[in-house]
């Protein structure tokens, strides 16, 4: 067998991979030979069908399955030995000659080269790094949102703004009849409101549904109407009260405390307030850091020029799915996927270039965090480490749950390099002035 290279220019070549008879012989014959044994054809007993007739039933088969193992396996050993990195896989050049009669064959593959390129992680413009804290008026309100959600309902005769209303909405001609529940704070403008406050039990209310509620989503979980008919919906219903409550707020007190983060780990408002702050900030972290990545990708693909075999990996995409697609179908594809594919080559450079690597323990590490973040969202706040220890066990047992965590761990690794290397400008901000700089 004789594999040569010849490059075409510095991303694309092609490798002729030549196979004589010598190469595939030994195992076609050894093959054919263990068929004779085996073959059932009528008019010869078991083993002693000539062997010109396997040859003539099976021969072929076999040669072309052997000769493509061949090629395949050599074929890839060669892209390995010599340290050719491509992109997509090898794709054969049609021979419109070509003659499975020879004895000895020669195949061609095109190849789609990686380019050289350097990366330069010092962008002109500093990258904004955003430190989002919560604010008091955040943390305010959510004790508020704590106490309405673990408070209680007080029974009432008389409505008053923020109250609950239960009771059925009608229309005949319509055919809408459903009982339901629903905060005042729902409706949507004063003179809604004004039909409900100082309403009693027993009242029945006239409405109109146009714009009844803020959201005309509304109408479809409180009138059960479909979501098309719910959308521009503008008919009379009624509404007879039959129970109406106040929402009481929590107290503010141990006992809410240890509910929500177990006996004795918060024993005063103010530490509530400063676990309130903790927790809206450690989630205010994972969208800096998701946006801190954005940011600088976006970056390094823009710095970062080279040229892609734009035509080879178009004619990949072509055959390399399910359904072969149309010139025009793969041109599309490529366009699409050609910004994700630069930076999957920027950022392999960098994690090989600096040795990021991730380490089988970064794994464990990881799934355990999630396994206890997981168990405290069911009041298990404590587990002991062989619970863990076995929960983990099972968890990376699944190929498919490893490969997806050993993605994040080097997505944070990344991040971490990121953070060390990058030009970045620190920047404090609300969250709700985070999301007017980075959304709108």
């Amino acid at each position: 067998m004789n594999i040569t290279r010849e490059n075409i220019d510095e991303l694309n070549a092609v490798v002729k991979v030549e196979i004589s008879k010598e190469d595939y012989s030994p195992k076609v014959e050894k093959i054919l030979k263990d068929y004779r044994k085996s073959a059932n054809i009528p008019g010869f007993r078991k083993g002693h069908v000539p062997m010109g007739l396997v040859k003539k039933q099976y021969g072929q088969a076999v040669l072309v399955d052997e000769v493509n193992k061949l090629l395949q396996e050599n074929l890839n050993k060669y892209l390995t030995e010599e340290k050719l990195d491509v992109l997509g896989n090898p794709l054969p050049k049609e021979q419109a000659d070509f003659d499975w009669d020879k004895d000895d064959y020669s195949f061609e593959f095109e190849l789609g080269l990686s380019p050289k390129f350097e990366v330069d992680l010092k962008t002109k413009e500093p990258i904004t790094h955003y430190q989002i804290v919560a604010d008091d008026e955040m943390i305010d309100n959510q004790v508020k949102t704590i106490q309405k959600q673990y408070g209680k309902l007080v029974s009432k005769e008389e409505a008053a703004e923020g109250d609950l209303v239960a009771g059925t909405f009608k229309n005949e001609e319509e055919g809408i009849e459903n009982t339901t529940t629903f905060p005042l704070d729902k409706l949507k403008g004063k003179r809604n409101l004004n039909k409900f406050v100082g309403a009693k039990v027993g009242d029945t209310i006239t409405l109109k549904t146009k714009s009844l509620f803020e959201d005309d989503h509304d109408l479809i979980e409180f009138l059960k109407v479909e979501h098309d008919k719910a959308h521009g919906l503008d008919v009379e219903v009624t509404f007879e009260i039959t129970e109406i409550n106040q929402q009481e707020p929590a107290e503010l007190n141990q006992e809410l405390f240890d509910k929500l983060f177990g006996e004795g780990n918060v024993t005063s408002v103010e530490e509530l307030k400063e676990k309130i702050k903790e927790d809206a900030e450690n989630q205010f972290k994972q969208q800096s850091d998701q946006q801190l990545l954005n940011d600088v990708t976006e970056a390094l693909i823009e710095k970062t020029k080279f040229d892609l075999p734009a035509e080879f990996l178009q004619r990949w995409i072509m055959v390399s799915g399910e359904k072969q697609l149309t010139a025009e179908e793969a041109k599309e594809e490529y366009e699409k996927s050609e910004k994700g594919l630069r930076f999957q080559l920027i950022e392999g450079k960098l994690i090989q270039e600096n040795e990021l690597q991730v380490q089988l323990e970064e794994i464990k590490d990881l799934t355990k965090d999630r396994i206890k973040m997981q168990m405290a969202q069911f009041g298990q706040m404590d587990p002991s480490e062989k619970d863990l220890e076995d929960i983990t066990a099972r968890v990376l047992s699944n190929q498919d749950e490893v490969k997806k965590l050993s993605e994040q761990v080097m997505s944070q690794k990344v991040l971490e390099f990121y953070k060390e290397n990058v030009n970045l400008e620190q920047k404090e901000v609300t969250y709700e002035n985070f999301v007017k700089e980075v959304y709108n």
